[in-house]
């Protein structure tokens, strides 16, 4: 049976996309399609253009990135016509969204660097806003998004860069299909299959067009539920669930008076979610204000903070109670604040003259972390005095009978106080979908099985604070974090937190870490924050997480030594990171607490300091409910966990962030195996322990020889990997080491993990990177032509083989080391020299950071480092060595390109400290020669590709040369 042709497949898709209502135009280049704009936006607003109030159209459309198009798009233009009158023009309806203009055409060429050719291109009102490429069944559809980013790098810009209007891209190769924004900053991870309302997936192409592509629905999706990030200046679009859970809500405040809830499992993007629900709402004629309820202090800013990043100023942060009922008594719509303070808003007398005309106004309120604390009197009060209000609640973790906890009101469910569930989307639907990663519960290696219980040998059924926070247990665990933190985040590429049961313990695991740090047995970066109150000593009674508070009680002695070690571990913090922040009161305080989780998150944004990293965060409560940072892949746990507050702990973990991130790592110092698997079925089902769990290690072991075995029938040696005999036989190559690499990833994250286990030693392995990093080196350097290789747009997800602690200081070590080897001129000496300088050369083949340096180092092993004579410093000499490769490189870039000196080391100072690719204009001022302006585009890519070039080769991964 053979393929069917990827023509076949587009030449399908745009029939199909006829019958449903898109007309079939054909477009051939950049002329024909502005041509048709032309037409196309005539019609639409139902006026004839001469051709210099066309011209003015298309300058105001040639203008900005794809972020600022977004824009533009969205807004009216003010026409100054021939005859002196003015219109404005539409360029797409926003409130009406069906009734814009809609065609279809395949095969536009448009020719940037390179000449490109698109697959199939949707128009609305002429503009082009759906690119969709289709790879042939049977290869895989990251190849497809790989090609779009290519042509973004390519030829989008061309012209008048009317691609780079795009909104949404789609990927296809017929059984599976997916959509995703234009943001050029997002991975494959960030792409989405469409879903029914039951989260089952449509992937298949055609199916996929009937439900996403049909006219109406797809204008929705540019119209109401993409939305522009303001911060980031970036485009997102809402995945399935969210669409449903907004559209739900929305209906049932347009239909009926009732309340209801969503369950959305922690880190499927509720913020989004709750934010797109609140705009749409705040433009309901009949509602009278969206107010957006957290219950922490921290939430309130974060969450302030997420909603201004969608729309800048949309939203004002309410730090007091009486700017609250400024913001409930002015014309503020949308408003976020805190339960707590809406509670005094409506409780306190000296508001209530202000408060008591809302009472009856239409009031919609939507609470984030719904399980929380509106279990109360508070949530009671705020039902009897809004009377017309409507009451919506967002949970990643549902309070059931079961988790329920019982107070002054009796055992009260999610369900008692917000209706019915309008929208469920689970952590099993967010693990199968990839939104969220699976857990790898690992247990400390005190906890052994016996007959199939996991229990402490120790203590064997004994569960005492006295036991857990002994000196000896707590110096044992934190020796075996020491051993395993850097296998456990990818040599702190990424940050831990470790949760622990009581403030006491906390202060005795700070203590230890921090005395082992002084006698030099490790350089983590721990810090940590933690609340004192009167009962801090049994935070770890029930399992459940508590509520910080940020009330810091200056004039209470209860807790006097807890405050006094906070003190100091401030003053640590500010030592380490050269900051002053204190705990003297509850804004210091908060401010200190913003300050980490500020450092934490911010990893995961370009232009990062590594200096500024967290290693470690040690909490009790803190930060274990509602923070996302990405660039958290570790939790260890001494703590009781139990229900929500343990799927809650352990989804810090558990956020998508490209290919090295496979899964959240979970250390358990405690035996929580019965919590585990009872929380699982709680907030799943009971038989989800396989799509939440990553499997043993042994499993991933048998994977590994099972692939393995499949490489070796393709290139039974590292040498056999030259013959391959065509293109055809590399591809199988690197699918086949690609698939080994992924498998080695997720086994380096065990603590049990040697190479003794695999059917490969660690030289071969390294040795058939090395040709897998030849290969990936070839076909890049064969970029160009459209299709110049059947590898091109195969992703060899090089962060997986990329080791940071392999870097030129690492190299300049090993050198150093060569140098004094190379000096004994006895037998030995010769042949130990002639190893050590293999293994370099070696280590340069198979890091992928080193390759573009490999060159010019061995140069200088085999030209320089002899003329350095004994005694003398092999660093110095690389580093007078480096220092001219670099200067006479960028004396030679500004040769070929025409560039002013002084303003090219601008540009790459500039993106030293921004780490963003220099602005089009920058390029241009640097240049000698100011360029046509049709030939300016070409000409700013290709200098802008010589500059980061140069960059990579250097003067990243250098290390503390």
């Amino acid at each position: 049976m053979t393929t069917q042709p990827e023509q076949v497949l587009e030449d399908n898709l745009v029939e199909q996309l006829e019958t449903l209502g898109y007309d079939r135009v054909t477009i051939r280049d950049e002329n024909d399609l502005i041509a048709n704009l032309k037409t196309q936006i005539e019609k639409h607003n139902k006026v004839t253009l001469s051709d210099t109030e066309f011209e003015r159209v298309l300058n105001y459309l040639d203008k900005g990135n794809v972020f600022k198009r977004a824009k533009t798009l969205r807004d009216k233009f003010h026409l100054n016509r021939d005859d002196g009158s003015s219109l404005y023009l539409e360029f797409l309806n926003m409130e009406h969204w069906c009734r814009n203009e809609y065609q279809v055409t395949q095969q536009i060429s448009v020719e940037g660097a390179y000449k490109n050719r698109y697959d199939v291109t949707l128009l609305v009102n002429g503009l082009p806003l759906v690119q969709i490429e289709l790879k042939r069944r049977g290869l895989e559809l990251k190849e497809a998004f790989n090609q779009v980013n290519r042509y973004q790098r390519h030829s989008y810009w061309a012209g008048n860069a009317l691609f780079n209007y795009v909104q949404i891209f789609v990927i296809s190769n017929g059984v599976n299909t997916k959509y995703y924004a234009n943001n050029r900053r997002q991975t494959f991870k960030q792409t989405f299959f469409w879903a029914d309302r039951d989260n089952n997936l449509i992937t298949q192409l055609h199916e996929f067009a009937e439900a996403f592509l049909e006219k109406c629905h797809l204008s929705k999706m540019i119209c109401k539920y993409t939305v522009l990030h303001e911060s980031d200046k970036v485009l997102m679009v809402l995945r399935p669930y969210q669409y449903y859970a907004v559209e739900a809500l929305i209906d049932r405040v347009k239909n009926t008076e009732k309340n209801g809830y969503i369950w959305h499992t922690t880190g499927s993007g509720k913020t989004l979610t709750s934010f797109k629900a609140a705009q749409i709402l705040d433009d309901l004629p009949s509602v009278e204000k969206v107010v957006f309820c957290v219950d922490r202090a921290d939430l309130d800013y974060q969450t302030t903070r997420e909603f201004n990043y969608f729309s800048e100023g949309s939203v004002d942060g309410t730090d007091n109670t009486k700017k609250l009922v400024d913001q409930l008594t002015d014309e503020t719509k949308l408003i976020v604040t805190t339960i707590q303070k809406l509670n005094t808003a409506i409780h306190n007398r000296r508001y209530q003259d202000r408060m008591v005309p809302l009472a009856d106004k239409r009031v919609i309120f939507i609470f984030d972390e719904c399980h929380r604390s509106q279990f109360g009197e508070t949530h009671k009060r705020i039902k009897n005095f809004f009377n017309r209000a409507q009451m919506f609640g967002f949970t990643g973790t549902p309070i059931f009978a079961d988790n329920a906890v019982r107070n002054i009101h009796g055992k009260r469910t999610t369900k008692d106080l917000f209706d019915d569930c309008l929208h469920k989307y689970v952590i099993t639907n967010a693990i199968s979908d990839e939104n969220v990663l699976k857990f790898s519960v690992e247990y400390w290696g005190k906890l052994k099985r016996r007959n199939g219980k996991l229990i402490d040998e120790e203590v064997a059924g004994i569960d005492t604070k006295e036991f857990f926070e002994s000196d000896d247990r707590i110096e044992g665990v934190v020796d075996w974090i020491i051993a395993n933190h850097d296998r456990k985040t990818h040599s702190r590429d990424f940050t831990a937190m470790f949760c622990v049961g009581s403030v006491d313990g906390l202060i005795k695991y700070y203590e230890t870490f921090k005395a082992k740090k002084e006698t030099g047995k490790h350089n983590l970066r721990v810090v940590t924050i933690f609340t004192y109150a009167a009962n801090e000593d049994d935070a770890d009674a029930d399992g459940n997480i508590a509520e910080p508070d940020f009330d810091i009680r200056t004039d209470e002695l209860v807790n006097k030594h807890s405050r006094d070690k906070l003190n100091d571990f401030i003053e640590d913090y500010n030592a380490m990171y050269g900051v002053r922040h204190s705990a003297k009161d509850s804004k210091a305080f908060y401010t200190y607490y913003k300050d980490i989780a500020k450092r934490i998150k911010e990893r995961e944004k370009d232009g990062f300091n590594d200096k500024d990293r967290v290693d470690i965060l040690l909490v009790v409560n803190m930060y274990l409910t509602g923070f996302d940072a990405k660039k958290v892949n570790t939790l260890y746990v001494d703590k009781n966990l139990k229900y929500h507050g343990l799927i809650q702990a352990f989804s810090r973990t558990n956020r998508t962030l490209g290919e090295l991130k496979s899964h959240g790592n979970i250390v358990c110092f405690r035996n929580l195996k019965d919590k585990t698997d009872q929380a699982i079925a709680l907030f799943s089902n009971p038989e989800a322990r396989e799509i939440i769990l990553m499997e043993p290690y042994g499993d991933y072991v048998d994977q590994f020889n099972e692939a393995l075995t499949l490489l070796l029938s393709i290139a039974p040696t590292v040498d056999s990997v030259n013959e391959l005999p065509s293109e055809k036989e590399e591809l199988a190559f690197v699918k086949a080491f690609r698939n080994l690499i992924r498998l080695k990833n997720i086994l380096g994250g065990f603590s049990d993990f040697t190479f003794d286990d695999l059917d490969i030693d660690e030289q071969a392995f390294e040795d058939y990177k090395s040709k897998y990093l030849d290969i990936y080196d070839k076909t890049r350097q064969g970029e160009e032509g459209e299709k110049s290789s059947i590898i091109n747009d195969i992703d060899f997800e090089l962060e997986l083989i990329q080791r940071d602690e392999i870097n030129v200081a690492y190299i300049l070590e090993l050198l150093a080391d060569l140098h004094a080897t190379s000096q004994k001129k006895d037998t030995k000496g010769k042949s130990d020299a002639e190893e050590k300088r293999k293994a370099i050369s070696d280590l340069l083949g198979s890091e992928a950071q080193l390759r573009s340096k490999k060159e010019l180092i061995e140069r200088f092993i085999a030209e320089f480092m002899p003329k350095v004579k004994p005694g003398e410093d092999v660093r110095q000499a690389f580093k007078d060595y480096w220092s001219t490769e670099r200067m006479d490189s960028l004396e030679a870039l500004c040769a070929e390109e025409g560039l002013h000196r002084d303003k090219l080391e601008d540009i790459i100072e500039a993106y030293h400290f921004t780490n963003r690719e220099p602005l089009r204009d920058t390029v241009v001022e640097a240049l000698v020669e100011k360029p046509k302006v049709l030939q300016r585009k070409k000409i700013v890519e290709r200098v802008t590709e010589k500059i980061l070039a140069l960059v990579r080769k250097f003067d990243d991964d250098m290390g503390d040369v």
